[in-house]
């Protein structure tokens, strides 16, 4: 069959009265269908959110706080143990000296806190020279009564106050304390004469526990 001059005309009337089918339409859909089961023979089966089951879930919840409440707490009271200064740190922040032990005009050197302390034992010379000198003439004017709890016994840190050296007792120009590293001196008060320490040798805390018995600290 042979196509005419009018061919196209009647083509594209073709087309027009009869569309082709659109690619956009949408696709079908189909249900998934869950496969599983749930045996109810020995038990009830709950939908989600069921109220009856909200006492359940608030215990729980507070159950879980609590826990970590707990361990939150026992954390902190490891923390604060550890801070806490333990047996030896304690026996170390005091010390015993035994005075008897001591002779008339001699030092006896111990240790506290992990420093040199120098328990004097002042014969009356002594504290008569550290009771005459004139304050005015002091670097570091202190009296040796406010020194000392028994004029008898002078105690003092032994830590040079310029750099922090061990200073030599019963040498120096004044009978006390000598610090050979730069040359201060100290009296029998402990206090600096000469040199370049800018203050006194530091006074501890210590008490008297008896007669014989000096408590450093």
């Amino acid at each position: 069959m042979f196509l005419s001059s009018s061919s196209p005309s009647i083509v594209f009337f073709f087309l027009l009265s009869h569309p082709r089918p659109s690619l956009d339409l949408p696709l079908k859909k189909k249900k998934l269908q869950s496969t599983h089961s749930y045996d109810t023979h020995s038990h009830e089966q709950f939908t989600p959110g069921d109220e009856s089951k909200r006492a359940f879930t608030y215990f729980v919840l507070t159950g879980g706080r609590f826990i970590y409440a707990s361990a939150l707490r026992l954390a902190v009271l490891k923390f604060v143990l550890s801070m806490t200064a333990t047996a030896d740190v304690l026996a170390m922040a005091s010390l015993e000296v035994d005075l008897p032990k001591i002779a008339p005009g001699h030092t006896n050197t111990v240790k506290w806190r992990g420093k040199p302390v120098f328990v004097r034992r002042r014969t009356d010379e002594d504290v008569e020279a550290a009771r005459a000198v004139p304050l005015s003439t002091l670097r570091d004017p202190q009296p040796d009564e406010a020194r000392v709890v028994d004029p008898e016994w002078l105690v003092l840190v032994g830590v040079c106050t310029h750099l922090g050296c061990v200073p030599l007792p019963g040498a120096g120009d004044y009978g006390g304390w000598f610090c050979p590293c730069h040359g201060s001196h100290y009296d029998t008060s402990g206090r600096i004469r000469k040199g370049p320490a800018p203050t006194n040798l530091e006074v501890p805390e210590y008490k008297f526990l008896d007669e014989k018995t000096l408590l450093v600290g």
